[in-house]
């Protein structure tokens, strides 16, 4: 696996737009070469058994029907709008032609 240097955090840092001082860029290059070292130990593990997933734990999506339902709010929700034409809401226009 290759090592995080110095520069590498520089170059980043730059394209972040970071302004990172001497001891931040090795305090960082420090901490990021540990977080590979994590990593590394990841390619111990046999993982020739498991199967692939998404995600660590599994979501199931629960649905409803989709009913239609009449509401007596309608009315009074439209005349709340500031400009109302017909059933709908009036806004100013945002774009031009």
């Amino acid at each position: 696996m290759s090592h995080i240097t110095s520069d590498d955090v520089r170059k980043v840092a730059k394209l972040a737009r970071l302004k990172l001082d001497q001891e931040e860029v090795e305090k960082y290059t420090n901490q990021l070469e540990q977080i590979l070292g994590y990593f590394e130990h990841l390619e111990d593990v046999d993982t020739s058994n498991v199967d692939p997933t998404t995600r660590a734990v599994e979501v199931v999506n629960r649905v409803r029907t989709d009913t239609v339902k009449t509401s007596q709010f309608r009315e009074d929700l439209l005349d709340q709008a500031p400009h109302r034409e017909g059933d709908f809401y009036r806004v100013p226009k945002i774009l031009s032609d």
